[in-house]
């Protein structure tokens, strides 16, 4: 019983913070942001995806944006260096993004190096296919 408790958590792991929360499911960690994509945010994710990315393996990256309105450079360049990592073996989405992130993603080329799509479920499906 407890060896399968323990499989079942090696699995999955979620973890809260108050502007963020994230889920690793096998390769895949999906990070919903609570607040403004900032830079001080984004100096706070980059560490944790990043230990994230070489502790447990993860390829596939989704970015929820369902939560927030608002992006500055330093959210771009969160994502940018994420995509350095991650390219030759994996991929990075970002799902449920408004017209004003869409139009940053736009505008900063992001659109030709993720994935974006409406809602976690259709980049979770994307990444499945």
């Amino acid at each position: 019983m407890e060896a399968a408790k323990s499989a079942a958590n090696e699995e999955m792991q979620e973890n809260k913070h108050t502007d963020y929360i994230y889920m690793v499911t096998g390769d895949r960690l999906v990070i919903s942001m609570n607040a403004e994509l900032d830079h001080h945010l984004a100096d706070e994710m980059r560490d944790v995806i990043d230990t994230i990315i070489e502790e447990r393996g993860v390829r596939h990256l989704i970015f929820d944006f369902s939560k927030i309105s608002f992006m500055d450079s330093s959210g771009i360049g969160l994502i940018m260096g994420r995509y350095k990592k991650l390219q030759e073996n994996g991929s990075i989405s970002i799902a449920g993004a408004n017209d004003s992130i869409q139009r940053i993603i736009l505008i900063s080329g992001l659109h030709k190096l993720v994935h974006t799509c409406k809602d976690v479920s259709q980049a979770a499906k994307n990444i499945e296919k």
